[in-house]
């Protein structure tokens, strides 16, 4: 969208909504969550106090963990830099940790405190997350579909409450294939997945999807389960997940979550914003910042330790960055925080309908960047890789990085430790095989991805941006469609994930 050319307009109203109100986060120690918290103290410096629901054996935790995780955090030095000295006042006056947990009746927060802040809240945004994709189903279910209920249950306290706004996926859509409009979910809690997408999705027959009875059966699983627990409630909640029409216990739980919200809102306004995959920082507080505790495929493809992969290389990849998702989620909060709509309204954050690039592009990018700019192993060698090969079934997937696997550990056809040092060969065979596993986890988990055919409409988004003034476009920018993937991938992204995930500085070009 052409932002100069865009006739003059009052435009959303964002910073003028945003002052002197009083928030309630949940997740904010995570990495959207810290992204959210750092442009509203960055972009509207005015805003009022933001209660930030922390996990912690009391509040004196809380506040170690605020200091350290958010306040000390890498992604709030630009912020840090404005206030110089006095940039810890500043946080402290309007950063307050709330002890407490979304796995928890009223989020285990206790009953004065509970009054004392429902009096001032007037906005509470939900990003608290389980995102592992094949996650216990118990704890994905107490997260992912209880927590949002929870915290709307702790909205209904809150007298001056605006706006509920919850954070979810646009991978809520499951297996079908089509585009998918930003609707929505059915309200009826008891609801076949044909009833929660539009027409224009390729429709598949699934059984009745009965939430409580999920709920249940997780509870009862894990009661009754001594032995293998964390691997049984894994594979159930897996299992449960393709039965009712979703590749993993996340997109499943996330989904249940956003029917409870809105069951259960009444005629509280409320606003869903759907990103796809959420990658580093495009422009700010600081291009290419990321944080995550799992190595990204690229960086295990610039390690040369993952020369192949399981997929369509023409398949469209849905990925967005940061940045994007949190200006995208502070106009959405202002312009539905100011008409008070007791309505549900959808955002999907997503580039495969207005800006798509497919999974060939991607390993292009990274295999240019690394072959000019290589990754160094532990003794401080450049890494070589080759281009990304694409197979099209696990069984060659597994053949090929077993081979791969055997051959730079020695234990290729003609080596002969197994004579000369048994007990090595044995360790060396156990450590082979563990790498093996850990990749093959990896393609079973992308795999669908990988060959995925749905899309993400982005109308309400796109018209969010027509409402915004010119300002506002500039100082709260997510227009999709100006993203330049080659110099996004290979200029900010993998050198972002390179220094903030990888510790590695760039080496010296080839």
């Amino acid at each position: 969208m052409d932002q100069e050319s865009s006739p003059p307009c009052a435009g959303v109203g964002i910073v003028e909504f945003l002052q002197g109100k009083s928030y309630f986060i949940t997740g904010a120690t995570g990495f959207l969550g810290k992204a959210l918290v750092e442009k509203m103290l960055r972009g509207v410096p005015d805003v009022g106090r933001l209660f930030l629901l922390i996990k912690g054996k009391d509040k004196e935790d809380a506040m170690k963990r605020l200091k350290s995780e958010i306040i000390n955090a890498e992604v709030f030095k630009s912020l840090k830099a404005i206030h110089g000295n006095s940039y810890e006042a500043f946080m402290i006056s309007k950063l307050v940790p709330v002890c407490g947990d979304v796995c928890s009746e009223n989020l285990g927060i206790d009953a004065q405190t509970t009054n004392e802040i429902a009096k001032e809240i007037d906005v509470i945004i939900n990003s608290a997350a389980q995102t592992t994709w094949d996650a216990r189903y118990d704890v994905s279910i107490n997260i992912n579909t209880k927590g949002p209920a929870r915290v709307l249950e702790f909205g209904k306290k809150c007298k001056k409450l605006r706006l509920f706004l919850h954070v979810s996926t646009a991978y809520v859509n499951g297996t079908r294939q089509g585009v998918f409009y930003e609707k929505p979910f059915c309200l009826d809690r008891r609801s076949t997945r044909r009833d929660t997408i539009t027409s224009k999705a390729q429709e598949i027959s699934v059984p009745l999807l009965d939430i409580d009875a999920e709920i249940k059966l997780a509870s009862v699983a894990a009661e009754s389960i001594s032995k293998n627990a964390d691997q049984i409630m894994r594979e159930l909640g897996t299992e449960r997940a393709r039965i009712h029409g979703w590749f993993s216990t996340y997109e499943m739980t996330k989904a249940m979550g956003e029917m409870l919200v809105d069951s259960l809102r009444s005629s509280i306004p409320t606003v869903i914003i759907r990103p796809s995959f959420i990658e580093s920082t495009y422009r700010e507080p600081f291009p290419g910042w990321i944080q995550g505790y799992k190595v990204p495929i690229l960086a295990a493809y610039g390690q040369s330790q993952l020369p192949c992969f399981v997929g369509d290389p023409n398949t469209i990849v849905d990925s967005v960055p940061m940045d994007m998702v949190v200006n995208a989620t502070l106009a959405a909060l202002a312009k539905h925080g100011i008409d008070g709509n007791p309505e549900l309204h959808v955002y999907h954050v997503a580039t495969s309908v207005a800006n798509p690039h497919s999974f060939k592009d991607v390993f292009n990018y990274a295999y240019d960047y690394f072959s000019s700019s290589p990754l160094l192993d532990s003794k401080g060698k450049k890494i070589s890789i080759r281009p990304m090969e694409f197979l099209v079934s696990m069984d060659s997937f597994t053949d090929l990085i077993k081979n791969e696997v055997a051959q730079r550990s020695g234990l290729a056809p003609g080596d002969n430790v197994y004579i000369s040092d048994p007990k090595r060969y044995l360790r060396m065979q156990l450590a082979c095989l563990k790498t093996v596993h850990r990749f093959v986890r990896i393609a079973n988990s992308y795999k669908a991805y990988m060959f995925y055919k749905g899309r993400f409409d982005v109308t309400n988004t796109k018209k969010l941006i027509e409402d915004m003034s010119i300002e506002e476009r500039k100082k709260f920018n997510f227009d999709i469609e100006s993203i330049n993937w080659k110099h996004y991938i290979k200029s900010v992204h993998i050198p972002g994930v390179r220094k903030h995930l990888l510790r590695q500085t760039p080496a010296a070009k080839l």
